[in-house]
């Protein structure tokens, strides 16, 4: 992510460059107000286009972080209810609650993945999954109170499974490419018309870069954030973590 943003920064003021160095070889008329004026109004609408477009991103990118966030701290509150219900089951529970927590182990270490190309990557966590399917199922309850938690603990298990489901669903990409090219073109065509006409001086010029500097920063947290379990901006696994480190008595 970083890498692209760079990329971006530096062909963003190489446009700024260009146009300004395609600026000294304008004939005069080229520079007349009225042209100016015409230039700055289709810039205008350009950058419009560019803002509404990159607005769009950035509100996109971060409600859909928002929203595998909070999945995220769902999965861990039913976890650690799932793992009290379980210990007021009764000793008999002890194996469904270390299946419980080689689950929980085997998510993190899926969704907080650094090789997110592997094409087994699933199969540890349906494993581990069944594993604590199968420990539940083979409770036997005793007295109506251990039914009544084994139909809890049965629905906890409905719930944590559509939860990392969709959190595994959920983790392509969700910012289109060609949107992402065609706000990129933009911005470049925005960088070289406003350079064109620009005074060519360093004030200017430090204005550009700035401005460049600035939409590269955007970029990254857009990409960032469709990326929330890996890079700068991650989602932490904490709460999880948490469930593993305090284990209900």
């Amino acid at each position: 992510m970083i890498l692209i943003s760079v990329i971006l920064f530096v062909g963003l003021v190489a446009a700024a460059l260009l146009g300004r160095r395609v600026h000294r070889y304008l004939p005069h008329d080229h520079l007349s107000d009225s042209s100016r004026d015409s230039v700055k109004l289709a810039m205008g609408l350009v950058a419009t286009m560019t803002a509404l477009v990159l607005g769009l991103l950035v509100s996109s990118a971060k409600d859909a972080y928002d929203t595998k966030r909070s999945e995220v701290i769902q999965m861990a509150a039913k976890v650690a209810f799932l793992d009290r219900v379980l210990a007021l089951y009764g000793p008999e529970a002890a194996e469904a609650r270390t299946e419980l927590r080689a689950a929980v182990v085997a998510a993190v270490q899926h969704l907080w993945s650094t090789d997110r190309n592997r094409p087994d990557q699933l199969t540890p966590g349906e494993q581990a999954g069944d594993m604590v399917y199968v420990a539940i199922q083979g409770l036997s309850p005793h007295d109506d109170t251990q039914r009544a938690l084994k139909t809890q603990i049965a629905n906890l298990m409905v719930d944590l499974g559509q939860l990392r489901a969709l959190l595994i669903a959920q983790s392509i990409p969700s910012i289109s490419m060609p949107i992402l090219i065609i706000l990129v073109s933009w911005l470049v065509v925005i960088f070289f018309g406003f350079s064109l006409i620009a005074p060519p001086n360093a004030t200017t010029m430090l204005a550009l870069v700035a401005s460049a500097f600035s939409v590269a920063c955007a970029i990254f947290l857009i990409l960032e954030l469709d990326q929330p379990f890996g890079g700068l901006i991650h989602i932490p696994s904490k709460p999880l973590i948490n469930v593993l480190e305090r284990p209900a008595k």
